[in-house]
């Protein structure tokens, strides 16, 4: 029985030996499961002797030698017969698994592919068999089957997910033959993370990683750093929940952080993942048929996953009814889908921590998706609601809907209100406009700005030079996350430590 082998390897290309073993040396902090993609190199023959004593002076490493030809969509320009050649002294440098695609396996004679099988067992070396489709999801279990007719020691199948749900394929394949081979599936680009990230809890051998931002081998491929802290893949199991948010464009969100870093304070079994999408079936084929326990999700899914709540008015609570728009699921024992708004929480939590809001004089800046929370929610907790938008139309139907009032911005410069709230990209990083009011404008006791990113806008820093008391976007967002928290598990959220650790990132991010 081969040894069981860690659950993330980092896949490693350079355009020198030396680039790549200084490169190796780095992912050894972070795992001692290493693949060494010798195609990315101009001439894989002569780094294996530098190779061979990387692998004497570390021991205990787990090494797997690549080297794809060209024609199976590597970087190796020589024949079938240079790669067996080369992949079989790999393998008497110390690497452990040596990675040979389908097609080459298929085009080499019989008599020297079964001689190249026998040298690497003899060598205590195990066999992988590969297959990678670039271009789509498609026919994964015939693929397995030609690699099977080989008899590797693991058959590797990839394929290039083009929506969430070409994910289900490849789990399904990892979890039919799980049991009766060593097998790994991966879906490659940001649609596919499902797949990388879930592939060794559905029974996949292990999954690839990146050794850091920009070095990845593959498409879609992320950091073995955020496989390891951010989504804890390799500590998964059949009972963790699963959990999203969903839109397009998601790579860049900080829900992931925030809700994983929450769920490992709190000592829950649960991932939350970026889920990039462009339709809300697609969203739904993925949550149910995982299945998931909830999503968050961003525009325009918030609208269109309305009809697809269970039993609609009774799938969703009174404030995503009222505002038209539900930002969090949750999947119910029954398998229905209940829709929450937690935006609302977002404004009210802060501002109810600093005033009375029955009967306060609120200001609403915009009139759009974020601004409609607001409204709703305020109204609903008694204050006086005036909107204010650049086109008064749009601020007199939100009004009328949610029984507010509309202001004209020649009535608003003229009073004085308890908070301003602006709900308005302007101030927002890289915006045109930095701020939605004139300087003289600003006629409130509390500004409260949406907008996070920057942490402190053109917006909030006037009104700290003012004396006027400001409120973030950042608690916002937290508090809507908070409130998704509370709903997913049932406990009280770790505020602080969420908090901690998206103004930590957004500083990063600069």
């Amino acid at each position: 029985m081969p040894p069981r082998l860690p659950k993330i390897c980092i896949a490693i290309q350079a355009a020198s030996p030396a680039e790549m073993l200084s490169r190796a040396c780095l992912a050894l902090k972070e795992t001692r499961f290493l693949e060494f993609r010798l195609d990315s190199l101009p001439s894989p023959a002569a780094a294996l002797a530098q190779l061979k004593k990387f692998l004497i002076a570390n021991e205990n490493i787990t090494a797997i030698a690549t080297c794809r030809r060209t024609a199976n969509t590597g970087g190796f320009a020589g024949s079938v017969d240079e790669e067996l050649s080369i992949l079989l002294r790999a393998a008497r440098a110390g690497c452990n698994i040596v990675d040979l695609e389908v097609e080459s396996a298929e085009e080499a004679a019989p008599v020297q592919f079964e001689k190249f099988r026998a040298d690497l067992h003899k060598a205590g070396v195990q066999f992988l068999i590969s297959f990678h489709d670039f271009s789509r999801t498609r026919g994964v279990d015939r693929a397995a089957d030609r690699i099977a007719a080989f008899a590797p020691d693991l058959i590797k199948v990839v394929s290039t997910a083009q929506a969430l749900s070409d994910n289900l394929a490849i789990l399904r394949l990892v979890e039919d033959r799980s049991a009766s081979a060593r097998i790994l599936g991966i879906a490659m680009g940001e649609e596919g993370l499902v797949s990388r990230v879930l592939g060794p809890r559905a029974g996949s051998a292990f999954t690839f990683a990146s050794l850091e931002d920009g070095a990845a081998t593959a498409p879609g491929q992320v950091t073995a750093k955020a496989m390891r802290t951010l989504y804890r893949a390799h500590k998964l199991n059949r009972d963790t929940r699963i959990f999203g948010v969903a839109g397009n464009p998601i790579a860049h969100s900080l829900s992931p952080l925030m809700h994983n870093t929450a769920f490992h304070r709190e000592g829950v079994n649960a991932v939350l993942l970026p889920l990039k999408t462009r339709t809300v079936q697609d969203l739904l084929a993925l949550m149910l048929e995982l299945p998931m326990s909830g999503a968050a999700v961003t525009m325009p899914l918030k609208q269109e996953v309305l009809p697809h709540l269970a039993g609609q008015a009774a799938g969703m609570d009174r404030l995503v009814q009222r505002i038209g728009a539900c930002n969090t699921l949750r999947v119910g024992g029954d398998l229905k889908l209940y829709g929450y708004n937690t935006d609302v929480a977002g404004v009210v939590r802060p501002l109810e921590r600093r005033m009375k809001l029955k009967g306060a004089r609120i200001a609403v800046l915009g009139a759009g998706g974020a601004a409609r929370a607001a409204v709703f929610g305020l109204v609903d907790q008694g204050a006086e609601v005036f909107i204010v938008n650049r086109t008064h139309e749009n601020g007199v139907a939100l009004a009328r809907a949610a029984k507010a009032k509309a202001l004209k911005h020649a009535q608003f410069a003229r009073q004085h209100f308890d908070a301003i709230i602006n709900s308005t990209p302007c101030g927002m990083k890289d915006a045109k406009e930095p701020l939605p009011i004139a300087e003289d404008e600003l006629n409130a006791d509390l500004v409260f700005d949406m907008v996070y990113n920057p942490l402190e806008t053109p917006l909030l820093k006037l009104a700290k030079s003012r004396g006027i008391a400001t409120i973030s976007g950042l608690e916002m967002f937290i508090q809507q996350g908070a409130r998704q928290f509370e709903i997913w598990t049932g406990k009280t959220p770790p505020e602080g430590e969420m908090r901690r650790v998206v103004e930590r990132e957004l500083k990063r991010r600069g």
